[in-house]
């Protein structure tokens, strides 16, 4: 069995099945590691979310902001906005199905075997891979909780709290946490955010940096693959951590992952 990990899909299909062509992925007896960011802004969100919903069974998913995005606009929480390819999902007759699915998925998978974390945006350098579990299993039990689904999705929007406190409560609470692993880029050792900063590692404001880059960060050393930083371009000089999204949507490459071999594959072909 292989394990494949992809960087941000947002609907751009053609590229992950050139890439798993490449590989001869075979659901049967693969495995499919996905960062999060499966749709929005792409051309092919719903074909993209049927083709990972029909393989179900050998996909391994974190969510990231747009999957939340999606979930909260489907929920009539949030509006969609200018550039949003989320309008045939939403109109689409298994639409259900779809989300059902995808408001399932994790926030952070670890693989104890492979000693490696997958998570859409990282992190963050005050926690552990334990605390960190613990605190992405708070939100995940919110998602699957029919009743407190709604009231979880119209609170997780804000910037605030910007850090950590074991002390906060309710959907405060989940709003940090999932700020933390969904969004984050720069962030303060003690894990203050910078949710503002979208560019470059040396676009830091003062006293901030990369997540990844804390001399303290609990995880140092430890194998993390994630997504959602665009602008990394893949680059991450931190040993053992891989960064995925290579912006394909943008028009630069989708990356694929063997997870035990380390070895990369990138494909640059159309998105349509």
């Amino acid at each position: 069995m292989a394990v494949y990990a992809v960087g941000d899909l947002q609907g751009c299909l053609k590229p992950l099945k050139c890439l798993l062509e490449q590989v001869s992925f075979d659901p049967t007896h693969d495995q499919l590691w996905l960062v999060g960011d499966l749709i929005n802004r792409g051309p092919q969100s719903l074909e993209t979310l049927r083709f990972l919903y029909s393989i179900r069974h050998a996909v391994t998913c974190v969510l990231g902001n747009h999957d939340l995005h999606l979930l909260a606009v489907a929920h009539n929480i949030e509006r969609l906005k200018k550039g949003d390819t989320l309008r045939e999902i939403l109109d689409a007759p298994d639409r259900n199905d779809l989300l059902d699915w995808l408001r399932r998925q994790k926030l952070v998978h670890h693989d104890a075997e492979r000693k490696v974390t997958l998570v859409h945006a990282g992190i963050p350098p005050q926690w552990t891979l334990s605390k960190a579990l613990r605190r992405a299993a708070e939100v995940e039990e919110a998602l699957r909780d029919d009743a407190r689904l709604p009231l979880f999705l119209d609170g997780m929007y804000g910037n605030e709290p910007a850090k950590w406190n074991k002390e906060l409560h309710g959907v405060t609470r989940l709003r940090v946490i999932t700020n933390y692993f969904t969004r984050m880029r720069f962030c303060k050792a003690d894990g203050t955010l910078d949710l503002k900063s979208k560019e470059g590692v040396g676009s830091a404001p003062p006293g901030f940096a990369p997540w990844f880059s804390h001399p303290q960060r609990k995880m140092r050393g430890e194998k993390i693959i994630f997504g959602h930083w665009a602008s990394l371009e893949g680059n991450c000089a931190e040993p053992g951590l891989y960064a995925l999204d290579t912006g394909c949507v943008w028009g630069g490459a989708m990356t694929l992952l063997d997870v035990d071999s380390g070895e990369l594959r990138r494909c640059t072909c159309p998105k349509e």
